[in-house]
């Protein structure tokens, strides 16, 4: 490894940081639910709120990201991102209402956007062709690794809350548990502030502002002087092709000369969330449960989910610039389809009788007389056991022992459902969750790039929050199976898009990409 490539991985992994923010901004929230709830005497929609209104910011932010980061430089909106995150995590951990902790989370939300739009940008604008999908995939390892370190932090916070050292109670671990966890997170937003001071703003960013001299400057460092010049000479061709001084409107998108790309962009940002890998990360123990494990297992299953999820995302690094974009799409796109495939007959398989004994292992809050026209009958589906739970309990006293009555009455090999969650996790994380960014880094030309890359965020943003919506209506209103054989369709509609139409973009520089894409 020559002193150039270590000079780009380490600008990459500075500014990959931002990723490990936006993972564990969006996954420390799971630990805090169970506090703030009886603190603050939330109502179910409201919990939901405080969930959910980080996403809705930052789907806000990806579209104001890309704009400003052309107007104003990659560097001072990553500065501003780490800002945020700080000022997010102070606030939520000192929150006195429920209303102070949602602005907050808003807060951390424009954070999000603008670092998962602008970070694997100007990875990309900074790195050279052979390593640049190894480098801009930091960018997704950052975000598994925070979602991954979240819920240890999590776990480890609740273990001093219940310590008897006097250190952790002097800490006030024993009555803070959600503000500890809410504000852990200023540690590393203020370490990526001050460590952004050490990278250069982005050399296509600085040719685009009539800037060369700066650009080759920095060039130099991540390459050869021949090849930065030979760079800096592309770009500079480029810009010139493309005016890409002014301002650029995004009725631009929607030219002819863009269709193609613009096209693949949509569909991939779209195929990453309508397969479904939001609503296994945020309803893993909902899924567990209704294969009839129980809840006290979801938590080292939710583990087991998570590590394989940063294996695969290791293994795609690796794989992403040796076999290339498609053939990584292509396997796990078929992958996605056959886990979703498995887990959809599993469901299937499902039979809900209740026995005499069954009845009587059931917990002592359950009020058993009520089963009495349940025992004994076949149910042949999970939407019919839930709509007799219903039936037989009212709706609200439903929701709190579907779980037990189910596990008490399921018929099924719980372990499909187990490999299919598991062979899911793993084929997204080899594909989909690092490919799409890196797509999005090198399919748009420079005179476009950060606004196109905005509008594609904005869209896999918007999809990511319907599909996190509807989930539980279709658990209840469609049933397990079929919820996930439309994610199986969805995925393998995807598939074939992915052969027919993607071309593989492996080893292009920016500039010979944007000439085999866009049509002049």
């Amino acid at each position: 490894m020559n002193k150039e490539q270590k000079y780009t991985i380490r600008i990459s992994l500075i500014v990959a940081l931002g990723g490990f923010l936006m993972g564990f901004d969006a996954s420390v929230i799971s630990g805090v639910v169970k506090f703030i709830e009886p603190e603050f005497v939330l109502s179910k929609l409201e919990l939901g709120w405080a969930v959910s209104s980080l996403t809705l910011t930052s789907t806000l932010a990806m579209i104001l990201a890309g704009p400003l980061s052309t107007t104003y430089g990659r560097k001072p909106i990553l500065k501003i991102a780490a800002s945020l995150y700080a000022i997010s995590a102070i606030a939520s951990a000192l929150a006195p209402d429920f209303v102070t902790l949602v602005i907050a989370r808003m807060v951390g939300g424009f954070g999000v956007g603008a670092s998962l739009i602008i970070a694997p940008m100007y990875i990309a604008e900074i790195s050279p062709p052979n390593i640049r999908g190894r480098m801009v995939s930091f960018n997704q390892l950052n975000i598994v690794i925070g979602i991954s370190v979240a819920f240890f932090t999590n776990y480890l916070i609740l273990q001093f809350s219940q310590s008897d050292a006097s250190w952790t109670k002097a800490l006030g671990f024993d009555i803070y548990q959600w503000r500890w966890m809410l504000g852990l997170e200023t540690i590393p937003a203020i370490l990526y502030f001050g460590f952004l001071f050490t990278v250069p703003e982005s050399p296509r960013w600085l040719i685009l502002k009539s800037r060369p001299q700066e650009a080759l400057a920095i060039l130099k460092r991540v390459s050869s002087q021949a090849q930065a010049q030979k760079d800096l000479d592309a770009v500079e061709a480029s810009l010139l092709k493309e005016d890409s001084k002014k301002r650029v409107p995004i009725s631009q998108l929607f030219k002819p000369a863009l269709r193609l790309v613009l096209t693949i962009g949509i569909v991939v940002a779209v195929l990453q969330q309508i397969t479904g890998i939001n609503s296994v990360f945020f309803y893993a123990p909902m899924i567990f449960e209704q294969s009839g494990i129980g809840t006290d297992a979801s938590f080292s299953q939710a583990i087991l989910v998570g590590l394989t999820n940063l294996v695969f995302t290791i293994l795609a690094i690796m794989f992403i610039d040796r076999f290339g974009r498609k053939i990584l799409l292509v396997f796990g796109l078929t992958g996605i389809a056959l886990s979703m495939f498995l887990l959809s007959w599993g469901f299937s398989t499902a039979t809900y009788t209740l026995t005499p004994e069954s009845v009587q292992s059931l917990p002592e809050h359950i009020e058993r007389s009520k089963t009495t026209a349940m025992v004994g009958k076949t149910y042949q589906s999970d939407v019919a056991f839930k709509n007799a739970i219903n039936k037989a309990y009212g709706e609200i006293e439903a929701k709190k022992i579907e779980s037990d009555l189910i596990t008490a009455s399921i018929s099924m090999n719980a372990w499909l459902i187990l490999i299919g969650i598991i062979g899911f996790v793993a084929s997204f994380a080899i594909s989909l969750g690092p490919v799409m960014w890196v797509l999005f880094s090198e399919l748009f030309p420079n005179s476009v790039r950060g606004l196109a890359i905005s509008f594609a965020g904005f869209i896999n943003s918007g999809v990511s929050f319907t599909v996190q919506l509807v989930f539980p209506w279709e658990l209840a209103a469609l049933g397990s199976s079929l919820t996930f054989l439309i994610y199986g369709l969805f995925a393998a509609v995807g598939l074939i898009f992915i052969i027919i139409i993607l071309p593989e973009t492996k080893g292009k520089s920016l500039e010979e990409l944007e000439v085999m894409l866009v049509k002049k």
